[in-house]
């Protein structure tokens, strides 16, 4: 069956799924990082890959931004097309001081100001959480690999251009490290869907200094995240 979002068929999907927020990113891990990669999924311009990485079938599917969209293609991929789990792989700002441009940050709790997990979950406080063992498994590569990263809460956002002068400090003062706009709705349906999810991303500006990664250096950081996850879904999946 497809679906409104995904025109493709069950078959036609990994049980892995990676998940950028920028179909044009799907495109170019399809293209520089698969082997025997081909187009699954066309539909509103976000198009979907499935081929292979280190022997492994893995699909890349983008999920657009913020919440509302990435929830549809979630749900989707968990509840039609036999997927079993999710990597978020996107950018976020940091709040943390110590937060270099280019870190990469394994979401292991997530908060947020959205409505949207208490009304998926029926719970006014939910805990929102990556799958233990997936998270315990990318740690595990990151001191096999000697990749620095960092592993925290972070903030998930219904608003870009935030009018709260007070948020940066509320949030350090939860111990919150970074925000981004996509991950309690992947956290909140995966336990919906009893599916597994983490949340991996690399910082991309900084709202304590200013900066921000260029062009070239988004590229560079980015591809040095992609790697990690993709071989964090190799492992997984054997």
């Amino acid at each position: 069956m497809t679906t409104p979002h995904i025109a493709a068929m069950p078959e036609d999907l990994a049980p892995m799924v990676l998940m950028p927020g920028d179909p044009r990113r799907a495109t170019y891990i399809a293209e520089k990082f698969l082997t025997a990669a081909r187009e699954i999924s066309n539909v509103r311009n976000a198009v979907a890959y499935t081929g292979n990485y280190e022997g492994r079938q893995i699909s890349i599917v983008p999920s657009g931004m913020g919440m509302p969209s990435a929830a549809i293609y979630i749900t989707e991929l968990f509840r039609f097309f036999g997927v079993e789990t999710i990597i978020r792989i996107g950018t976020a700002g940091a709040f943390e001081p110590s937060l270099e441009l280019g870190d990469i940050v394994l979401a292991s709790s997530c908060i947020t100001n959205s409505s949207m997990p208490e009304l998926l979950l029926g719970n006014s406080d939910p805990k929102l959480a990556p799958a233990p063992d997936l998270l315990a498994a990318a740690e595990s590569l990151a001191v096999k690999a000697a990749a620095e990263l960092r592993v925290g809460k972070i903030f998930t956002t219904d608003i870009f251009y935030e009018p709260d002068n007070d948020l940066q400090a509320r949030m350090l003062s939860n111990e919150v490290l970074c925000v981004e706009m996509e991950t309690a709705a992947l956290y909140a349906i995966a336990e919906l869907e009893r599916k597994k999810a983490l949340s991996v991303v690399t910082i991309s500006d900084h709202l304590t200094s200013g900066l921000a990664l260029s062009s070239s250096d988004r590229e560079k950081s980015l591809d040095k995240m992609i790697e990690f996850s993709l071989d964090l879904a190799s492992a997984a999946t054997e």
